[in-house]
């Protein structure tokens, strides 16, 4: 008798995965369902469009879908997912890498919860974030979103990645030195932002 994937908890992904390999459409909608929204963030931080993280979504969860008995248990399976979701955003950059980035968050969605000035500013944040995380190599971006945006060790981070730890650090090394100049940048609009803020 097979057990709903519902009944399954979020630490029992690798069950839940064993489920997906035999093709249990319940147990991959569980997952999917788990992980879309993670792995669509970290896409949509190293892919500059919309509609292509959408597309490369689909095209990570088709590639869990199909080979999902190829996990093999000795990482974490977001770990897993994270690495195909890497692999296919920095083949997606190849595509649109001469097209400019966009702004992270929109001014409309910042609009809904926030002031005029707060979506000025948040808007040159935003930019400015954009445009300097579009400056560093794919695999330095990679670092600092997997770090910043997702909690991950270094250790994970080399698995997801394919690299050595030692690379890991050394690209966090150089993105560090780069994002340098956006530290310094981002001081005088943080502290514009919060003087513009109601007391």
């Amino acid at each position: 008798m097979t057990l709903h994937a519902t009944s399954i908890r979020d630490d029992d992904d690798p069950e839940l995965l064993r489920r997906v390999a035999a093709k249990d459409r319940r147990a991959f909608e569980t997952l999917y369902q788990r992980y879309a929204s993670r792995v669509h963030r970290y896409l949509s931080q190293l892919i500059p469009s919309p509609e292509l993280t959408d597309e490369v979504l689909n095209d990570v969860m088709l590639v869990v879908w199909q080979n999902a008995s190829r996990y093999n248990g000795t990482s974490r399976v977001s770990t897993w997912i994270l690495g195909i979701a890497h692999y296919k955003a920095l083949k997606a950059r190849a595509r649109v890498a001469s097209r400019p980035p966009e702004t992270p968050v929109s001014n409309e969605q910042a609009a809904e919860e926030e002031g005029p000035e707060d979506v000025t500013v948040r808007g040159e944040l935003n930019r400015l974030l954009a445009q300097s995380l579009d400056a560093l190599s794919p695999e330095q971006r990679a670092v600092v979103e997997l770090t910043l945006y997702h909690g991950r060790s270094y250790q994970e981070i080399a698995e997801i990645t394919h690299a050595p730890v030692n690379t890991v650090k050394t690209r966090m090394f150089h993105a560090r030195r780069r994002l340098a100049p956006l530290l310094t940048a981002l001081g005088p609009l943080q502290r514009s932002a919060s003087k513009e803020a109601p007391g």
